[in-house]
């Protein structure tokens, strides 16, 4: 496991967000996600294709009741998000759909750490990459996380090294389109399961408070 994954910035109750991320916010409509940070639904594609995946309930099907009018049998082609990071809300816990997401970013930069759940071995992969636009460097402007797979992010600086961000800005597209029934939060006896108690120390700040145990 990379020896770089570790918070740059820890909110707290005192927190205040820039004037840049506030009007970010306020002009992209953006609300609080459930994973944190904060999203807003941009596109729903009308054509719909039956579900490729099993029924049955989710971790978070009871925290966030399925959208009216759903129909368990069908998923929308896509759905697409805006996504954002703020030193406010830092990180986005540990959690898996059970579609492909294509992820692209829009402003800042972030680090993203992937559990390969749906891996053969014990102990899964971990995969650490950071997301931003000095490629030259190895940041990452567009990325793929396909279904099963564990993912979590949060915040860095604008600038390596330094100190201050206008927050991380992405878009997600999730193929077939997102519902939460397809969506799983990590517990930390699933992660201590998945890569080992070892590993499970280093990265358990990156768990949701939402994640129960099963």
């Amino acid at each position: 496991m990379a020896s770089n994954i570790a918070p740059i910035f820890i909110p707290s109750q005192g927190t205040q967000e820039s004037v840049e991320v506030l009007n970010l916010v306020a002009n992209l409509n953006l609300m609080p996600h459930i994973e944190g940070g904060y999203f807003v639904e941009t596109d729903r594609a009308r054509d719909k294709t039956p579900s490729p995946f099993a029924g049955g309930k989710s971790s978070t099907s009871e925290l966030a009741p399925q959208r009216p009018g759903f129909d368990p049998a069908v998923r929308n082609s896509s759905t697409t998000i805006f996504y954002l990071l703020t030193p406010g809300g830092p990180q986005g816990g540990f959690h898996r759909n059970k579609a492909r997401t294509v992820h692209t970013l829009h402003q800042g930069r972030g680090r993203y750490v992937i559990i390969h759940a749906d891996e053969e071995g014990k102990e899964k992969r971990i995969e650490t990459f950071t997301v931003g636009h000095n490629v030259a460097k190895g940041e990452r402007l567009q990325w793929i996380v396909e279904g099963g797979k564990f993912k979590a992010s949060y915040l860095l600086p604008d600038e390596e090294g330094g100190n201050s961000s206008k927050g991380l800005l992405i878009s997600e597209t999730v193929v077939p389109g997102f519902e939460y029934c397809d969506h799983d939060f990590l517990s930390e006896r699933g992660l201590e399961e998945l890569v080992g108690p070892t590993n499970a120390v280093g990265l358990k700040w990156l768990l949701s408070p939402l994640g129960k145990e099963n």
